[in-house]
């Protein structure tokens, strides 16, 4: 069903037909992939990292730091309004979900314990993104 508050509407269906199962299981119903598996962790490439979604830019690699958790980290966005932040309080912990502004996928968490400038740490799922090689 699609979601009123973003700019990108597709109905579950769609989704499915777009991303592969476990892309949807993450995407679109806020699954977590397994630390340390994803194509992103350790990927130290300079470019921009999209939502795999909807293709928005999310992160440069610029702003990618090793925080040692399983998952690509970043400490700052391109751009605050490429993504929304929602109070999450699932699993007995409030955290903030951290999702695509345009299409609503589920990207990860933001915490404050990351590197300044920000201090933030964007904990990412991998198959939640996509990657544009810098020219």
């Amino acid at each position: 069903m699609p979601n009123e508050n973003f700019e990108i509407q597709k109905s579950n269906n769609e989704w499915k037909q777009q991303l592969t199962d476990e892309e949807y299981r993450v995407l679109r119903e806020k699954g977590t992939e397994k630390p340390y598996v994803g194509i992103y962790e350790t990927h130290w490439v300079k470019g921009t990292y999209i939502c795999k979604g909807c293709g928005h830019e999310l992160f440069t690699s610029d702003a990618k730091f090793d925080a040692g958790c399983g998952w690509p980290s970043f400490y700052e966005t391109i751009d605050k309004t490429h993504i929304k932040e929602i109070k999450d309080t699932s699993f007995g912990m409030t955290r903030i979900e951290v999702v695509c502004a345009y299409c609503g996928g589920h990207l990860g968490h933001v915490f404050d314990d990351g590197p300044q400038p920000t201090g933030l740490r964007y904990c990412i799922n991998s198959i939640s993104l996509g990657f544009v090689k810098k020219q």
